[in-house]
């Protein structure tokens, strides 16, 4: 099995602990366990109190019967039996890529997205075509195109939604249009969804809601600020299909730990609390990184939905790796190359850290770009 780098891993695994200003992250400014708990209880101390006595065991398999419930309550057609719990949406991604593809089968993969949904089936010796967003048309694919890929012989269609870096959230007739042409041919559809929009969670369109073999896989990294409980999920309306995941799932997860899953819950309960809490922090650094890149000669940007990640276009000569190495070894800014998302000429934006990070960051950023050819 031979599998690519996987290039933004790569970047900040070598790169974010050593940065000042750190603009690269695509969390929603993360909590801490002390803001979390307090969503509970306004004394997060009873609350660890009461964990002491929590055996460290191996906990609930599959998700605590309250996690499957909290997660299903998300969705309006998936069971909670049908929800598993994974190591994140990244163990997700590949419980369902692992079950389902086998050598020489045909997918198609929107692409550039993550890159996991197209390079991982390429190391099971699967055929990936690429479904290609196009700048011009604001980070939306064609649906002409997809018409042109899909063939009896497709096996799934893998999906980005909101995507990564781009930001671009899929359209609803768009969506409803790719379900049409993945039912005539029999095909799964997986949706990476850990990019909800704050403003639309309640609104928002899953694959698994809108199709008897969608997938929707998520996570409380993104969205809900968390992404250091390494708790995500696979959601399926298809009792059949979540049999097929929790086959494959006892060769690659265990259980996601009593503690995590705990804190899971904690989350999920106060989802509606978080959600405001987020939606502001989002709301106010969109604005600040539209007016940032309006006075930007060099910067040019399609704005992300009210999701925490964005890509910026790079007008310079420089590449776009040379260019963030350079950046960060003269100023302490952090961001990531395009060319670690196949995007190369752009940098992703994680502009929903802590504000003034922001303003400093793109600050020195300014900075740095007026020296640039």
């Amino acid at each position: 099995m031979e599998i690519k780098g996987f290039g933004v891993e790569e970047w900040l695994n070598e790169n974010e602990k050593t940065a000042r200003l750190d603009i690269s992250q695509s969390t929603i400014k993360s909590l801490t366990l002390g803001e979390l708990l307090k969503f509970d209880s306004q004394d997060p101390t009873e609350q660890i109190t009461k964990y002491l006595d929590t055996k460290l065991n191996y906990g609930w398999i599959e998700g605590s019967p309250e996690f499957k419930r909290l997660v299903a309550e998300l969705y309006a057609n998936v069971d909670s039996q049908n929800i598993l719990q994974t190591n994140g949406a990244t163990g997700g991604n590949f419980l369902v890529l692992f079950s389902l593809l086998n050598p020489g089968d045909q997918i198609i993969s929107l692409y550039p997205s993550y890159q996991q949904l197209y390079d991982i089936p390429k190391s099971l010796g699967v055929k990936v075509d690429n479904w290609d967003i196009q700048e011009d048309l604001d980070w939306q694919p064609d649906i002409e195109q997809l018409k042109q890929l899909i063939s009896p012989k497709t096996k799934m269609i893998c999906l980005n939604n909101a995507q990564n870096p781009t930001g671009s959230l899929l359209k609803e007739s768009l969506l409803k249009q790719v379900v049409t042409l993945a039912r005539e041919v029999g095909a799964y559809i997986l949706a990476d969804e850990v990019y909800q929009p704050v403003d639309k969670v309640d609104q928002f369109m899953s694959v698994a809601d809108l199709y008897e073999r969608g997938i929707s896989v998520n996570s409380l990294s993104k969205t809900y600020s968390v992404p250091g409980l390494r708790i995500g999920w696979v959601a399926t309306q298809s009792s059949k299909l979540a049999d097929i995941f929790r086959k494959y799932r006892d060769y690659t997860m265990i259980s996601g730990g009593v503690v995590n899953d705990t804190l899971a819950c904690v989350a999920l309960r106060n989802r509606r609390e978080i959600l405001l809490r987020n939606e502001k922090i989002v709301k106010r650094n969109h604005e600040i990184l539209r007016k940032w890149v309006d006075s930007q000669e060099k910067v040019d940007i399609i704005m992300p939905e009210q999701v925490s990640t964005a890509c910026i276009k790079l007008n310079i000569e420089m590449d776009d790796e040379t260019f963030c190495r350079n950046l960060l070894d003269e100023t302490g800014v952090l961001l990531v190359p395009g060319n670690r998302f196949d995007m190369p000429g752009h940098a992703r934006v994680g502009y929903c850290t802590d504000t003034d990070t922001l303003k400093k960051g793109l600050e020195e950023l300014a900075g740095f770009l007026k020296a640039c050819q």
